[in-house]
């Protein structure tokens, strides 16, 4: 019998399926509709690195099982190919980014399709695509027109060295997380798309979708939906006011000090009355250099600085109580200012301590009737805020907007769309802050499409957000050149009924999506209030030793060389099997030599095939089918080397045995499986095979595999049965090769058994 060789294998079948296209969706078959989706990948020029891969392989595993029980699946791909990292490799090699965005998608193409995974490769789409991008801005012209896309003067993080705006997240400790450089906050006119008018439908229709409870939290913490109440407090000698708003109206007999964020625009106003403005003016420039989140960070020391000369009544008890200017109140939350009642709040009371403030204990009143009392009004607001859509830089889908002196902005003409993105040779940033696109004169001046006078286009660019905020929409009908994509194709395929992410991305990707959905539907262009019927996440992968990987600290691992070396059968098996799929985990290219072993288990087993009566594989294949659906990749795997083993201990086995195994492997290691199944006889494809049926009667057993976990974190399963002693058990767990690699060397200090569901190992 010929040795396991995986590249001649591995290259044999990527060259058949390529030619054959076995994993093409079919629009409006009769079949029931799968529509699997991934996060489609940013091309780095860096390449894929063995992290990237993992829910490419866990949604891969998915699809093929679902394509096995007769339905029509579709698992799309495509480039998210607009952004500042491409922009700024562009600048430092000189090279233009849309070289260098060809080159980046040619790269990770290869090495996705290394790994076998079962894309419709017919669909693949790119942002940075006119034919794409056109639709993108026929979008942003839809909520230009429903006054959801405005220009507005807002703060940004303006880096001094990039001449760039920044995210918060892109900023720390008040220098750009690229460069190193200061920042500062700058007033700049910018697009604005108004997503706060949907935030109650964005937190209500929550209840509507199968997302796990941790997204959902994070959607709604992202919303911020509070019910209270806005209350008037007077500012003495002042004809002025400030409103605030509080959801605990019931605590305003314990207000004993107000706080306005540093932008407020009352501290201006006030500014002939403050007798300490010099002070106060030179906390808020300090201000201008910090970022939201080190502002708001849970245990940051509190600063601040009293308006002297300012004095507000608290309108419940009359009484006169200091102003404050402090960071940790921000303008865009709520009014900007806030009643603060340290005895009901642990921000307010670690200011108040610092500060020597009172520290009063209200008495407790019923909302409704303080309320009333103080001629307040209920009211609902959200920490939502208005999405900004200007990005002043080169690489991104220009806005389709012309600044006419005389009609002020006017939206293109829906047929002259796309504004396509002119190939410019300086693309730097510009010192007034303006996006390169300003230097591109003959572009930006054009006739005014309303008046017919001379008039200049929008020289901003949209967020990378833009184009990921639609794309599984066009995977739909991905060539529709009068449309982003037929109402019938939408109407068969959508909602996405499985969609698969990053943690990371449960915010602010997923919500801008949600958002342009709901816009969507409200204009009978989409079929659905909801784009995404369940959404689930993964844990990432780490370098060995459990840090981040990165270039700069040298511990990237590119999955090209573990396919050379150990097969991307091999690659693909162990990232479902080293951990919890929603679980961050280390790599480890160590213990791949098991998975390895494994798959030549399962090689030699061929030779085995004989007379042997079949084995009762019900429960395996009930085991391997739940745990694919619940995302349990790696008790799946785990249940299958068990199977293994078993067989490996017969002298023979039958044939329909072997196909069942074979065909219940392929999901994970579809080579080595078409290559078997071709071998033992069948002239049809392992992928035209029907998923195994199960007994249920035959699956119940006094038998369960239980995880083992060490520290925390699952690093094996080991069978047991019901009628097994804890100290059996626990000798077993302990005696587990995977368990003692991490258990090696170190003292246990506990070893706890709940019984038939876990043992968890306590090391010291």
């Amino acid at each position: 019998m010929e040795k396991y060789n995986h590249k001649k294998i591995e290259k044999k079948w990527q060259e058949k399926w390529d030619k054959d296209k076995p994993h093409k969706a079919e629009d409006f078959s009769k079949k029931e509709k799968s529509y699997l989706l991934i996060e489609f990948p940013y091309p780095s020029g860096d390449g894929l690195h063995v992290g990237h891969p993992r829910p490419y392989i866990g949604m891969d595993v998915i699809a093929r099982k679902r394509r096995a029980e007769g339905k029509n699946v579709l698992y799309p791909i495509g480039w998210d190919a607009f952004g500042l990292p491409t922009e700024n490799f562009a600048l430092k090699t000189g090279v233009h980014p849309k070289e260098v965005t060809k080159k980046n998608t040619d790269i990770f193409r290869k090495q996705i399709k290394s790994l076998g995974i079962s894309f419709d490769w017919s669909r693949e789409i790119n942002t940075t695509d006119p034919e794409y991008y056109k639709w993108t801005q026929w979008i942003f012209l839809q909520l230009f027109k429903k006054g959801l896309a405005y220009k507005a003067s807002v703060a940004v993080n303006w880096c001094l060295s990039c001449k760039i705006g920044l995210a918060n997240e892109e900023v720390v400790d008040g220098k750009c997380e690229r460069c190193g450089g200061e920042t500062e906050k700058r007033q700049k006119e910018q697009w604005m798309l108004a997503i706060t008018k949907y935030a109650d439908r964005l937190d209500k229709d929550l209840d509507d979708v199968d997302y796990s409870e941790p997204i959902k939290i994070q959607q709604r913490n992202w919303i911020g939906k509070s019910e209270g109440a806005e209350i008037d407090f007077d500012i003495k000698n002042s004809d002025r006011k400030i409103k605030i708003f509080t959801t605990r109206a019931d605590t305003l007999f314990g207000s004993t000090y107000m706080v306005l964020a540093p932008e407020h625009e009352l501290v201006q106003e006030l500014k002939s009355q403050i007798t300490n403005f010099n002070e106060a003016e030179k906390y808020i420039n300090d201000t201008k250099k910090k970022t939201e989140i080190e502002r708001t960070a849970e245990g940051k020391e509190k600063t601040g600085v009293e308006l002297k000369g300012v004095t507000a009544i608290n309108p419940a008890n009359k009484e006169e109580i200091p102003v404050f200017i402090a960071d940790y109140v921000m303008v865009e939350y709520g009014t900007g200012a806030i009643m603060a009642v340290p005895a009901h709040d642990q921000r307010d009371f670690e200011f108040a301590k610092k500060f020597n403030l009172p520290i009063v204990e209200a008495d407790l009143v019923d909302m409704d009737e303080v309320i009333e009392k103080v001629k307040g009004k209920k009211t609902i607001k959200y920490k939502l805020r208005d999405w900004v859509f200007s990005r002043q830089r080169y690489w991104g889908e220009p806005i389709p907007i012309i600044h006419c002196d005389e009609c002020g902005p006017v939206a293109v003409p829906e047929e002259h769309l796309p504004v396509e993105l002119p190939d410019i040779k300086d693309y730097k940033p510009t010192d007034s802050g303006e996006s390169p696109l300003s230097k591109a004169k003959s572009w930006v001046n054009v006739k005014c499409p309303k008046c017919g006078k001379m008039g200049k286009r929008e020289t901003d660019v949209m967020p990378n957000w833009a184009g990921s905020s639609w794309y599984y929409l066009r995977y739909a009908d991905p060539n529709n050149d009068k449309a982003l994509a037929d109402a019938k194709n939408l109407k068969y395929w959508t909602p996405v009924d499985w969609y698969n992410g990053g943690m990371e991305h449960t915010t602010l990707h997923l919500l801008y999506s949600r958002f342009w959905h709901k816009f969507l539907y409200d204009i009978k262009v989409v079929p659905t209030p909801e784009p995404y019927q369940k959404r689930t996440s993964h844990g990432l992968i780490l370098a060995e030793g459990g840090e981040k990987m990165s270039k700069s600290k040298g511990n990237v691992v590119n999955p090209d060389e573990i396919v050379e070396t150990f097969g991307a059968d091999t690659l693909r098996t162990y990232e479902m099997f080293m951990g919890p799929f929603d679980q961050v985990i280390a790599w480890s290219t160590n213990n791949m030599v098991g998975v390895r072993r494994f798959l030549e288990k399962i090689w030699r087993l061929q030779r085995k095939i004989g007379d042997g009566s079949d084995v009762i594989l019900d429960g395996t294949i009930k085991k391997v089918t739940d745990d694919i659906e619940a995302m349990k990749f790696n008790t799946a795997v785990s249940t299958m080397m068990i199977l293994v083993n078993e067989l490996e201990k017969t002298k023979e086995i039958s044939k329909n045995t072997y196909e069942k195994l074979l065909i219940l492997l392929a999901p994970f290691a579809p080579h080595i499986a078409e290559e078997l199944w071709d071998k033992i006889g069948n002239s049809d494809s392992i992928l035209s095979e029907v998923w195994p049926k199960y007994d249920s009667k035959k699956t119940i057993t006094d038998k369960a595999e239980i995880a083992v976990q060490v520290d925390g974190k699952v690093r094996a399963t080991i069978p047991v049965s019901i009628d097994d002693d804890e100290d059996s058990v626990k000798e077993k767990a302990l005696s587990n090769e995977n368990v003692k690699k991490w258990t090696d060397g170190k003292n246990i200090n506990k070893v706890l058994y709940v019984k038939g569901k876990i043992i968890s190992i306590v090391t010291g």
